[in-house]
């Protein structure tokens, strides 16, 4: 049974620009190593965005994002994970651990007081692993086609045997993108260390308020994920939000305006709350 979850289906169109890029700051961390970064003071709750897969912090989300948290004079900050963007690394050396470490990491070192974690697909996954490293400091939760568990649900799950034993005898299997033009790594290290870190498996024992946006439309992540991780979470104030022509990234005008608004209605309720 689903705990107090609201599911609202919505349509989407439109338009919007986004501002140029200053550079990034970098946090310095062990063996020379740093992640980049871009942060803008303000009040509390401040607002974290966590990117998706091989993306990185210039994304249309990320800095409409920013936009929207200066506009309100709400603290900001959006980063890239080892091996993404400019950060340091590379990305076969990553993992879903790691990238958890680094988001937690910028919890600790970048941020004060509370924060609402919003993540983008794979961010979706590192947000609750961040939340519930640090669920003192997480006040609310925002995901966007939220992908937990997607290296074994999306991807090992569903590779024919003949790309599994690629991946088990040569350690990496490159596979075609629809968002790059060239193939991306999938390792064995990525598949293996991720199991360590499945959610859906069981209860996940956040209490915070938590919003699931997704688009029915989603060819990457099946919008089913958002209902499975919203009966899994045990906070009471989950909400799910359908898009009924939304795609995964779920960029466009109207997604981002729906995103703000989202946004809006959270934090009016912590600040009731």
């Amino acid at each position: 049974m689903l705990p107090c979850i609201s599911i609202i289906f919505v349509l989407t169109p439109d338009t919007r620009d986004v501002s140029s890029e200053p550079p990034a700051a970098r946090l310095s961390r062990p063996r020379e190593e740093s992640l980049a970064y871009h942060s803008a003071a303000g009040r509390a709750p401040g607002i974290i965005f966590l990117g998706g897969f091989l993306s990185d912090m210039t994304g249309t989300k990320a800095r409409a994002l920013e936009a929207y948290a200066r506009g309100r004079g709400q603290a900001f900050l959006r980063f890239d994970y080892q091996g993404h963007g400019e950060s340091s690394g590379r990305f076969e050396e990553g993992s879903i651990g790691r990238w958890a470490e680094d988001a937690i990491t910028v919890i600790d070192e970048l941020t004060e007081g509370p924060q609402v974690l919003v993540g983008s697909s794979m961010g979706g996954w590192i947000m609750l692993l961040a939340a519930l490293a640090r669920p003192e400091r997480v006040a609310a939760l925002l995901g966007i086609a939220a992908a937990p568990d997607f290296t074994e649900d999306l991807l090992w799950q569903r590779f024919p045997e003949e790309v599994k034993t690629e991946i088990e005898t040569q350690g990496v299997h490159y596979e075609p993108s629809d968002y790059a033009e060239t193939p991306y790594p999938l390792t064995k290290r990525l598949i293996e260390e991720g199991r360590r870190h499945l959610l859906l498996r069981g209860a996940i024992p956040l209490t915070c308020p938590v919003r699931l946006l997704h688009g029915l439309r989603d060819p990457d992540v099946p919008w089913e994920t958002a209902l499975r991780l919203a009966e899994r979470l045990e906070s009471r104030n989950v909400e799910v939000i359908l898009v009924k022509d939304g795609d995964h990234r779920l960029s466009e005008p109207a997604d981002l305006r729906r995103l703000e608004a989202t946004l809006d209605r959270l934090l009016a309720g912590l600040a009731e709350g």
